[in-house]
């Protein structure tokens, strides 16, 4: 995910300093080279050989240290970094940055730098809601600086509010966002993702394996790229995605209100949800009790969400999935040209590693004019960005022919 990125990490005084080991961790599992600044404050509450020890780099504190023979510290690390995070982020050194202070390694460091910055506020909540505190911040998002905003909850200091370091898998997707290219900005991208539920009585219900894993991850991925997004969600069993509005649904039906309320108001939309073809006729109030005869169940179909869209998307961009067990190409293509697709995503879910409930997928993208692009055996993130790259691409055509 950031395999090659060089982040600069800073870390100033306060108890929110043990979080930052834990952003360190991420980010090199992750792939990133980190290299940590440390206030000396910063040392009082973790010592630099622990982030020396996860990062496998020196840890500066003094100003005045040569990295290397001709190379000053300070410059050295700001020309370095992709990115730049600071993460505890006191009301000290964000007062400073916005009043153009450069008196330590940090600051020294930031002024000079060209990378984005991307700062995580860590501080009592009356410094929080402090009017100067606010006016920095202001100042500094004017300048371009990047916010993770704090949350709210008991302090260490013993008041409860707003003031607790954000939680450092938040502040990793802010920094994966940060260095992401954004050439999804403006758009509204509607995803849907996970199976429909659908009930036939209190206990029972017809369902899927869908685990909503690439849905998930498309509505992740476009979000980092800039876009607006909202995702409705089938039952599964993910934790809702980070800056995204999830709207959880159960049945086809209700999948079906939640998407054409938000078709108008998108430009892309992306149907990565197993919805079940056929629910029961009718729902039995209490539990259907077990008798000795079989039971035979009236089932009727659902509506289809997927040509409802094609029938009014207008100049959107919308794709379609195809999980398939036998012809994949040819089902593929007749949901394409019947549905009104421009793109669909198809998938043979008897391949190993192309199911349901695995982390990774193999596909055939099949486009308008005929072309079958074969993706191989690829992580879902990675997928992700293929479908929009060319979610993307399509966009970009649509917005040339109305020129």
């Amino acid at each position: 995910m950031l395999n090659g990125k060089q982040i600069v990490l800073g870390v100033t005084g306060g108890i929110a300093v043990y979080k930052a080991v834990e952003l360190v961790r991420l980010l090199t599992k992750a792939g990133a080279d980190v290299h940590v600044i440390m206030t000396r404050s910063a040392t009082e509450f973790v010592g630099p050989l622990t982030f020396q020890t996860l990062t496998a780099n020196p840890v500066h504190t003094e100003i005045f240290n040569l990295i290397a023979e001709r190379e000053i510290g300070h410059i050295a690390l700001a020309d370095r970094a992709d990115l730049f995070i600071i993460a505890p982020a006191t009301a000290n050194v964000i007062g400073k940055i916005a009043g153009g202070i450069a008196d330590d390694m940090l600051t020294t460091t930031v002024m000079a730098t060209r990378a984005s910055v991307l700062i995580a506020p860590a501080m009592n909540v009356n410094m929080c809601t402090n009017p100067i505190y606010r006016e920095n911040e202001e100042k500094l998002r004017r300048h371009g600086y990047r916010f993770v905003a704090p949350v709210k909850g008991m302090l260490a200091c013993g008041w409860e509010g707003e003031g607790k370091l954000q939680d450092p898998a938040i502040i990793m997707e802010e920094a994966v966002c940060a260095l992401t290219r954004q050439d999804l900005v403006g758009e509204r991208v509607l995803v849907t993702a996970g199976p429909t539920l659908e009930e036939i009585d209190p206990v029972r219900f017809i369902s899927n394996h869908s685990s909503g894993k690439m849905g998930y991850s498309i509505a992740r991925a476009a979000r980092r790229r800039g876009a607006e997004v909202v995702l409705v969600a089938g039952p599964t069993c993910l934790d809702d995605p980070w800056g995204i509005e999830t709207v959880h649904v159960c049945s086809a039906a209700e999948m079906r209100d939640a998407v054409m309320e938000r078709v108008a108001a998108s430009t892309v939309i992306v149907k990565a949800a197993a919805v079940a073809d056929y629910c029961p006729k009718s729902r039995a109030a209490g539990k259907i009790k077990k008798s000795a005869d079989a039971m035979v169940l009236e089932l009727e179909k659902n509506p289809d969400i997927l040509a409802e869209v094609g029938r009014v998307k207008g100049d959107r961009v919308l794709v379609g999935f195809a999980a398939e067990t036998s012809d994949l190409v040819e089902n593929a293509r007749k949901k394409l040209t019947g549905k009104n697709l421009d793109l669909v995503v198809a998938n043979d879910i008897g391949q190993p590693g192309a199911g349901f409930n695995v982390d990774t997928n193999i596909a055939k993208l099949l486009h308008r004019d005929g072309r079958v692009e074969e993706l191989p055996l690829m992580g879902k993130d990675e997928m992700a960005t293929i479908i929009l790259d060319r979610a993307a691409g399509l966009r970009k055509q649509g917005m040339r022919g109305e020129e």
